[in-house]
């Protein structure tokens, strides 16, 4: 297959390059477009035309959620929600048969409602984080009402934390402290929190005729 991936230089984007550059044709999109080992080309968010036929667009491209609480909230909006309009606009005029948008689990909810977060929430997002992804997500669901788009696969992924090699978030902060052998600060903390391998989402493109037949459960539109 040929695959372009948007923000291909991220933990995601990375580690995707890694597993499926021996199967597939790769191509890129990032702010950054240094060669990378296993990609053909990549292209920056200017240079849309330049890109050649794809069969597939696994949109990762985004703004991760800030806990330090230092991003101006526009910022959201303008890369999660704005970069996600241009990227599908783009598919739709494009061959490509299948688009796949990593939103977020911050899109449905910032806390579980009751014991187990299911796909029947009605999304409640808080903060210009998840709330930058769902508008996204609206945007792709008004946009699929097109007749271009009902002769295209379409999937939107709400993931959990992900972890894996070259993961930046706050879980390799208790990484760390396991790792000085300090006992866990968290102890008196009834908090109970989901996780998802990067392994899990690698067998996304191992074939192109099973999807939703892979390790990973798609939230279709």
């Amino acid at each position: 297959m040929r695959i372009l991936i948007t923000g291909i230089n991220g933990f995601v984007g990375s580690n995707f390059t890694e597993k499926w550059k021996e199967h597939h044709i790769l191509y890129g999109l990032d702010i950054n477009q240094a060669p990378k080992d296993g990609v053909k080309a990549i292209y920056g968010w200017d240079q849309l035309a330049k890109i050649p036929e794809t069969d597939a667009i696994v949109h990762l491209a985004g703004k991760a959620h800030d806990t330090k609480n230092q991003s101006l909230a526009q910022d959201y909006f303008t890369i999660n929600t704005g970069l996600t309009q241009k990227i599908f606009d783009y598919f739709l005029q494009s061959e490509a048969r299948t688009f796949i948008f990593f939103s977020s689990v911050k899109a449905a909810a910032d806390s579980v409602p009751g014991d187990v977060l299911t796909e029947e929430v009605v999304p409640a997002p808080v903060g210009p984080y998840g709330e930058s992804k769902i508008k996204a997500e609206e945007y792709i669901r008004a946009k699929m009402q097109e007749p271009r788009a009902r002769t295209k696969d379409i999937y939107i992924l709400r993931p959990c934390m992900i972890h894996g090699p070259g993961n930046k978030g706050n879980l390799n902060l208790l990484y760390n402290v396991v790792s000085k052998g300090i006992p866990c600060p968290l102890g008196a903390f009834d908090n109970r929190r989901s996780f998802c391998s990067i392994d899990n989402y690698n067998g996304l493109a191992y074939s192109d005729r099973k999807w939703s037949q892979n390790k990973v459960c798609f939230l279709r539109i």
